[in-house]
């Protein structure tokens, strides 16, 4: 079993930076891979970004491309997303997944543990 924290959510202005945080129990984080996801009100929940268990494999949709970085901090149990040049259509509550492989994955079914959410709202 995992528990999964996020934090780091917030307002921002369009334009703007957020970086966000997700903190992992147990001692199996450094052997999963972990996925950013995002839940815009009325959407389904989308892909955002994944990385590898060792962080060798990244992947980004193609919609935040060049303006959000993941990454993980395999000693400190935490998986980071990184978002800059913010735009409303990012707005949503942001998740953190955890896979019970290291390879990284676009696929929600692809994870079974989640945390809560954290909001992230982009005014234009």
């Amino acid at each position: 079993q995992v528990q999964l924290v996020e934090s780091g959510g917030g307002l921002v202005q369009a334009g703007g930076s957020l970086s966000l945080s997700c903190a992992a129990s147990g001692r199996t984080f450094s052997r999963r891979a972990m996925g950013w996801f995002r839940q815009a009100l009325g959407k389904e929940r989308e892909f955002v970004a994944t990385i590898s268990s060792t962080g060798g494999s990244l992947y980004y949709a193609d919609s935040v491309k060049g303006r959000i970085t993941i990454s993980r901090d395999n000693a400190k149990n935490t998986v980071y997303l990184q978002m800059n040049s913010l735009k409303p259509e990012d707005t949503a509550v942001y998740y953190c997944a955890a896979r019970d492989s290291g390879g990284a994955s676009v696929e929600v079914k692809g994870y079974p543990y989640w945390g809560q959410g954290t909001q992230v709202t982009v005014s234009s």
